[in-house]
């Protein structure tokens, strides 16, 4: 039976993907509202540029990868550090730039081009209150630990998966040089993590730094000042031989990706997460705004 269950799914698979190359450009996405934002985004985009696309988004991170490599998808958005980490196996610590060559470079030998980066970095980060850090003069991690280390007491939320990651909790206080005890620590889904400090439940909290609820909540993302976080650049990706057929995709999507930052993709993820507006929607009201559409 498992067999036959194996057999299924991966026909299923196969399925999905069987007219993927009708279109001249197949657009995958993954199932979070930002990667939803961005599928969308590029579809309409390419489209008005003449393109005839096949989107295909609400894709799991592995799965998604593994089309394109197969040549199942021809461009998505991707962050350095997830193909650094995830794809690529390299636990050694990078700056931004360094990430960014690293995999360029190894994501070559697999027949991917990582295109020009945005500004965007969906990266772990710390956030309190924007009155509470301004009172407290707390705006970065470095201030963090010197207002701990003097004994002020403050309390967090972190979601279980990075309070026991190698590279998660106890690597930050070390970096830092701080500790906090265990009764200062609430472990929580990353939801109600934002619920939490929102509510003044806790003090600083653990978000992603492009998540919609951080300027909805009117929250301050303390400054990584030491660069402990890894860099999650969005960045477009496309494979080498779609790129050979269609050259005009470089320029094209760098333009696109020029236009995106933090605060942008902060702003967009929170008109759906937060505004219920629709993605197509704010897709087309984002590149008629900016002269795309």
């Amino acid at each position: 039976m498992k067999s036959l269950t194996t057999t299924l799914a991966s026909l299923a698979l196969a399925g999905t993907f069987s007219t993927a190359h009708a279109a001249d450009l197949v657009v995958g996405g993954k199932n979070f509202t930002e990667q939803q934002i961005l599928a969308t985004m590029t579809s309409q985009y390419l489209e008005g540029l003449g393109h005839d696309v096949d989107t295909r988004a609400g894709m799991g991170s592995a799965v998604l990868r593994q089309a394109q490599e197969n040549g199942q998808i021809d461009l998505y958005w991707e962050y350095t550090g997830t193909s650094l980490i995830n794809y690529n196996d390299i636990s050694e610590r990078l700056d931004p730039e360094e990430t960014y060559a690293r995999v360029k470079e190894l994501d070559a030998e697999k027949g991917l081009v990582w295109l020009a980066p945005s500004e965007a970095n969906n990266t772990y980060a710390l956030a309190m209150r924007v009155d509470d850090a301004e009172e407290r003069g707390i705006l970065s991690l470095s201030d963090l630990a010197e207002s701990i280390n003097d004994g002020e007491e403050l309390s967090f939320a972190l979601n279980a998966e990075f309070y026991a990651r190698d590279d998660g909790w106890r690597p930050l206080q070390e970096a830092y040089d701080f500790q906090v005890g265990r009764p200062d620590i609430s472990r929580m889904d990353t939801g109600l993590v934002y619920q939490a400090l929102r509510d003044g439940q806790v003090e600083v909290g653990l978000v992603f730094a492009t998540d919609g609820r951080i300027p909805a909540f009117d929250f301050h993302v303390l400054e990584d000042d030491q660069g402990f976080f890894p860099a999650y650049a969005l960045t477009p990706v496309v494979r080498q031989d779609t790129l050979d057929e269609l050259p005009e995709l470089e320029e094209q999507m760098n333009a696109l990706s020029a236009l995106l930052d933090d605060e942008t993709m902060a702003a967009l993820n929170a008109r759906v997460d937060v505004d219920r507006e629709t993605i197509e929607r704010i897709a087309e009201g984002f590149l008629e705004e900016n002269g795309l559409l």
